[in-house]
This record gives structure tokens, sequence and C-alpha cells, in this order.
């Protein structure tokens, strides 16, 4: 360490520098000036730092709130579904008690039609004997009126006939 305090050295000359160099910037406040950039920079720091909290506590409420209406979301489609089901159940069941009285009602409707039809078929099958019996008994009687042109049996009950009336 001689080369401190001997003036021919050069390491001297650049510690008196370097020592002058620091009392210069002491002088000039530097380190204040420093200390104030980097306290700067830390309160810059430190409200970006708050500024991120801030946005995630943000961002947290806002992912909960949208969580929360999600879940209300799926409840109110589970309940529509659930209605939508009970409807369409209940909407089969009305139809089906309607298709059964429709088939009822269609059914009796087929048996009073058939009913009717019977009933005009045996009064034109009772009108047709009717009828043939009367042709039957007509052609009898002109066969007896014309094979016979006086029969004792029935002029008798012409002239009784004639006796009640007059």
């Amino acid at each position: 360490m001689s080369f401190l305090i001997n003036p021919q050295d050069a390491h001297f000359w650049i510690m008196i520098a370097l020592v002058v160099f620091i009392a210069v910037l002491w002088r000039a406040k530097v380190p204040g000036l420093a200390a104030k950039a980097l306290d700067d920079a830390a309160a810059k720091v430190q409200a970006q730092l708050d500024e991120a909290k801030r946005l995630r506590e943000e961002a947290q409420a806002l992912l909960a709130q949208i969580k929360i209406e999600r879940a209300d979301t799926e409840r109110a489609a589970a309940q529509l579904l659930k209605n939508a089901q009970s409807d369409a159940d209940r909407l089969r069941a009305e139809a089906a008690v309607k298709l059964e009285e429709d088939v009822k009602r269609r059914a009796l409707m087929a048996e009073r039609k058939i009913a009717l039809a019977e009933a005009q078929a045996a009064g034109e099958v009772k009108a047709a004997a009717a009828e043939l019996a009367a042709q039957a008994a007509e052609a009898v009687l002109a066969a007896r009126i014309a094979g016979a042109v006086n029969d004792p049996l029935i002029d008798t009950g012409l002239s009784r006939l004639a006796a009640r009336f007059s």
C-alpha cells in the first residue's frame, strides 16, 4: 500500500481523482438525486403493483359474478326444461284423452249409422215382402176370379157386407 502515499505512482493519482470525483458527486447532491430517482421508480413500481392488485380483485369479483349468473342461468334452463317436459307430458295425456273420446264418439256414430242402416234395410225388406205378398195375393185373387166367375162364397160374403152397410 505504499503506492497510496507516493505521488509518483499512477495509482496515487487515480485514487485522488476518485476521491475528488466522489466529493464532486456528493457536493452536487447526486446521491440524493439517485435516491430520489430510485424512490420514484419504486413508487411507480408500487403504483403498478397496486393497480395490478386492484385489477386482479376486480377480475375475481367479475368472475364470481359471472359464475353466479351462470349458475342462475343453468338453474333457469333446468327449470325451463322441467316445465317443458311437464307441459309435454300434460299435452300428451290430454291428447290421449281427446283421442280416446274422439274414437268413442266416432264408434258411437258408426254404431248409430249401422243401426239406422239396419233399420232402413229391415224396413225396405218388410216393404218389399209386403209388396211381394200383395202382388202374390193379387195374382192369387186374379187367378181365382178368372177361374170362377161366380163363387158362391164370395157372393154370400158380398151380400152380407151390403146388408150391413145399408
